[in-house]
C-alpha cells in the first residue's frame, strides 16, 4: 500500500473514531503535499519517496517550534506537549533513522571509499551520505561526527 493510501486510511480512521488530533495532523501533511504537488517546477509524480520528505520537513518545522515554545517554560507547555505529539505522529510515517554507532561506521566507511582525510572536505563527505541515505540520517548528526573523525 503506498503512503498517500495510507495517509488516507489514517485519517478516515481518525474521523470516524472522533480523534481531532490525528485527523488535524494527517490534514496538514495532505496539506503540505499539495502544495509540494502545485509548486511551480514541479513536474514529477507524487511518490512515497516524496511524501516521507514532505513529512520529514514538516517534522523538522514541529522540531524548530517546539524548541521555541520549551524555552517559554509553564506558559508554553500545553503547546509543547501538542508539539510533541504531532512529531511523535509523524514519525511513523518516516523510516527509522540509524542509531549514533551505525552512522559513525557509515561516516567512516564513505570516508575511507571517498578517500577523504582532510576536515576541509568535510562538506564532500556530508554530501555524499546525505544523498545515499536520505530521510535515515541529519546533515547536523553526519557534519558532527565528520569533523570528530577527521580532526585526529
Amino acid at each position: 500500500m503506498s503512503l498517500e493510501q495510507t495517509l488516507n486510511d489514517t485519517l478516515t480512521r481518525a474521523i470516524r473514531e472522533k480523534d481531532q488530533r490525528a485527523a488535524d495532523i494527517v490534514r496538514m501533511i495532505k496539506s503540505k503535499i499539495g502544495e509540494r504537488r502545485t509548486a511551480k517546477g514541479f513536474a514529477g509524480r507524487v511518490d512515497d519517496a516524496l511524501i516521507v520528505d514532505v513529512i520529514g520537513a514538516y517534522r523538522k518545522s514541529l522540531q524548530k517550534a517546539l524548541a521555541e515554545y520549551e524555552k517559554l517554560g509553564e506558559r508554553g507547555a500545553a503547546h509543547a506537549a501538542q508539539l510533541r505529539f504531532e512529531i511523535e505522529f509523524c514519525e511513523r510515517f518516516l523510516p527509522r533513522g540509524l542509531d549514533v554507532t551505525a552512522l559513525r561506521s557509515l561516516v567512516q566507511e564513505r570516508a575511507r571509499a571517498l578517500g577523504v582525510t582532510d576536515a576541509k572536505q568535510v562538506g564532500r563527505l556530508v554530501g555524499d551520505v546525505m544523498k545515499t541515505h536520505k530521510g535515515q540520517v541529519e546533515a547536523g548528526d553526519v557534519k558532527r561526527i565528520a569533523e570528530e573523525l577527521l580532526a585526529r
